[in-house]
Parts: structure tokens; sequence; C-alpha cells
């Protein structure tokens, strides 16, 4: 397994920026990771997890990939409650609704990824791959839509 994918399933690890961006740091990351507050759709409470924005269309919206499929846990709360709050930037548990993109839009939204960044996209569909077994371009993306500030 390559050091990527052994990154990524290394929970330490990958849940370690969170009390940075609870803390009102999370502006040392910019714009390309954000913290995810949902609501735990079996204990309903506050759950924490720190995602790459895959794209972010405007201030206003948001757009996830599920890298882990539909058993993500963060992934599953949010379809059974799409309320959520996003870190990200400056800004500061931003209230939204989240919803999941239609097949069509998710590979659309893969294909701009791809074009914008090859490098990362090469490197990311690999490791999602080996780390998970599922492409790039199946797995479930979701947008965020964040209320008007």
């Amino acid at each position: 397994m390559s050091v990527g994918a052994r990154l990524l399933r290394t929970r330490w690890l990958v849940r370690s920026p969170i009390p940075l961006f609870r803390a009102g740091l999370g502006f040392l990351f910019g714009t390309r990771v954000l913290l995810l507050e949902h609501i735990g759709r079996v204990s309903g409470e506050s759950r924490f997890v720190v995602l790459e924005c895959v794209e972010r269309p405007d201030d206003d919206h948001v757009i996830l990939a599920s890298g882990f499929g539909e058993k993500s846990q963060w992934y599953r709360n949010l379809v059974a409650e799409p309320r959520c709050a996003i870190s990200i930037g400056f800004a500061r548990r931003r209230p939204g609704t989240a919803s999941v993109l239609s097949a069509d839009e998710g590979r659309a939204v893969i294909e701009r990824y791809r074009q914008r960044s090859p490098k990362a996209y090469d490197e990311l569909s690999g490791v999602i791959e080996e780390a998970t077994g599922l492409a790039i371009d199946a797995i479930p993306y979701v947008e965020v839509a964040l209320d008007a500030r």
C-alpha cells in the first residue's frame, strides 16, 4: 500500500487538524481544506471531519468527495441530516445544507478537477482507488449550500 493510501487510513492523522479548526486557526489551511460539522445520525451529537474541498463554485457553495464511498460516516450523517456547518479559510462554523449530487454531476465535478489540477487528480485518484477500491469518478459527491451571511 502506498504512503498516501496508508495516511488516508490513519485515523489520528486525518483527525489531527480538527483542534486547529475548532480553535479558529482553519485559515492556516487556506481554502482547500475545511472542517465539516455534522450531526451523528444515531447519537444526535455534533461530529467533525476535515475534508478537501474538491470545488468551490462561489463563496456560498462547496463540493466534497466521499472518498470512502457511501459508507463514510460523515456522508451517511449528511444524508440523514443535511443541516451542517463549514469552517473554511477565515469563515467559522458557517451553516449550510448538504445535498448529494447525481452521478452525472459528480463526474462533471471530477472532470473539472482533473482539468484544473491534473497532477493532483492523478495522485488523488490513485490513492482513493488503492485505499478504498473505488474509482474516483464513481464515488459520491456532496454540495453544501452555505446560508447567506
